[in-house]
């Protein structure tokens, strides 16, 4: 079997760190004590006739190979508002990962392992924002690894001239799911070379990296390559994105394959032969990409499908495989922030008070008691709950029901700079305070209590990738979840870690009262 191995820094001009890995020897960067290894493929290009295929083997190279600049990001429609601009080129040939670990690193100590899953809808994202770099968990004897995976149409593909071919025999659909693994296989055989521990790996997503750590999860696939995991705002109910099926349509829910039928019929591409297939790899890569976008993907709902159940690497709905228990019995830390995602696309409080049916007269307690609440905010409360914080407590009662532990939290702090702006912590904005680069999120306008927080979020994920409990270092004690006390840990908008019961707990109830009351915490 394969060992990799490191070697001396001095082993090549200018001391730059070198590790050989099992495709070759690669070079990195070292600044402030900290190693930077970036744009490794784990995977070949997924290019020409491997568009649509299932990751195959990276080619071995000779010479030590520039590990310095971020590789491609992936294949996307940039998205403008965009809270996590790329930094890096795009292309099809975009499945490589990127990771820090401390200079100082030895063998003979190998450190815990996190793995970075970027979000962007499964359209947009890579790991090459600024954000997202690893530097502060490497300061804390962590490596950080970030990994790229297949976008849009790309990662998401489904056609009958596929399934004849069937190269891979029976993997098609879901590639993007396909890439991650191969990522976490790449990092079981070769993080030791790096100094890291391969019995001692973390998955961690934001949004559809969130999501994406749910289905990792309930992977059959996916068992084995990692021992925890970090959900953030990555839903748990049902939706197109965890309900539908690669192959069979059901009601309002066309199937992946049906979605590719439709994109190549608007391409000019009929049948579903030899020749089909190779006019469909053979589509520029604009066309593939084909203007979709965080916001454009609503619209192409005939013609684009997401992630959806092949069986093998997708085995179900996401909702009911928590329910029963489906799932890696792993410790997890899983939560969202206080003013998250919505998708509830209503326009007045009205429409959004019906979506509670006969206790609409309780939500218009709850979320609007004077009747004089703002409309957009109101609204906006009512679906992030739906959307993301119900979905996470969920997801925290089902592992926990299950018989593995589960810490709960919510982020309510917003930067000094931006509290006069908006009303709470919106989608995604935990995550510079988690990675500690809030100061390459606001620049100059970044502040201490900014940085404080940050500090305080990311000791509890550093304990967490280390030992499978966030708790320690002197750190407020925060509970693992349990239905009868509601336990959670909430980041205060002043910045506060605030450990105690839910203070959303009715909101809650009564979203899972409407929604789906089966699976509401037996209390």
């Amino acid at each position: 079997m394969f060992a990799a191995t490191s070697l001396p820094s001095a082993a090549v001009a200018g001391d730059k760190p070198v590790v050989r890995i099992e495709s070759g020897l690669v070079a990195g960067a070292t600044r402030d004590g900290i190693d930077s290894f970036k744009g490794i493929p784990f995977a070949a290009p997924p290019i020409g006739t491997l568009r649509w295929r299932a990751p195959q083997p990276v080619a071995k190279w000779r010479n030590v190979r520039e590990a310095t600049t971020y590789g491609f990001d992936c294949a996307q429609t940039p998205f403008p508002l965009d809270a996590a601009p790329l930094a890096a080129p795009l292309s099809e040939d975009c499945l490589n990962l990127s990771l820090w670990r401390p200079t100082d690193v030895s063998a003979m100590a190998p450190l815990p392992v996190l793995v970075w899953i970027h979000g962007g809808g499964f359209v947009n994202g890579g790991i090459s924002p600024s954000i997202f770099a690893g530097d502060a968990f490497a300061r804390d004897r962590v490596i950080l690894v970030g990994i790229n995976y297949r976008l849009g149409r790309f990662g998401f593909f489904a056609h009958p001239a596929l399934r004849k071919a069937d190269a891979d025999k029976g993997r098609s659909g879901n590639f993007a799911i396909m890439d991650q693994i191969a990522a976490l296989r790449w990092i079981r055989r070769n993080i030791a070379a790096f100094g890291g521990d391969p019995g001692n790996v973390t998955i961690m997503g934001e949004s559809a990296g969130g999501m994406s750590a749910l289905m990792l999860l309930t992977s059959p696939e996916a068992q084995g390559l990692f021992h925890r995991a970090i959900i953030q705002s990555g839903g748990g109910r049902v939706t197109d994105f965890s309900n539908r099926s690669v192959t069979e349509d059901q009601p309002g829910v066309p199937s992946l394959e049906a979605t590719g039928k439709a994109f190549a019929a608007r391409n000019g591409i009929e049948g579903d032969d030899a020749k089909a297939l190779s006019r469909l790899r053979a589509l520029p890569a604009s066309v593939v990409e084909g203007g979709l976008h965080m916001m454009t993907s609503a619209q192409q709902r005939d013609i684009y499908g997401g992630p959806s159940i092949d069986h093998r690497f997708v085995v179900g709905s996401l909702e009911t495989l928590y329910r029963e228990g489906r799932f890696a019995k792993v410790p997890v830390i899983v939560g969202a922030t206080n003013a998250d995602l919505s998708l509830l696309f209503v326009k007045t409080k009205e429409e959004a008070f019906a979506q509670f049916g006969d206790k609409s007269r309780a939500a218009k307690v709850l979320y609007d008691s004077s009747g004089e609440g703002d409309t957009p905010l109101v609204i906006a409360a009512i679906g992030a709950d739906r959307a993301m914080v119900e979905p996470a407590r969920f997801v925290a009662d089902s592992v926990t029901r299950h018989g593995a532990p589960a810490w709960a939290y919510r982020f309510s702090y917003v930067a000094d700079s931006m509290k006069s702006r908006v009303p709470g912590a919106v989608h995604a904005s935990e995550v510079p305070y988690i990675m500690g680069t809030v100061d390459a999120k606001y620049g100059g306008a970044t502040t201490g209590q900014d940085r404080a927080a940050s500090a305080l979020m990311h000791r509890y994920w550093v304990n967490f990738a280390r030992t499978g409990d966030p708790n320690g270092g002197g750190l407020p004690t925060w509970q693992a979840y349990s239905p009868k006390t509601d336990a959670l840990m909430e980041l205060t908008r002043e910045g506060r870690a605030q450990p105690g019961p839910d203070p959303r707990r009715e909101h809650l109830d009564l979203v899972c009262a409407v929604t789906s009351p089966e699976t509401c915490p037996a209390r």
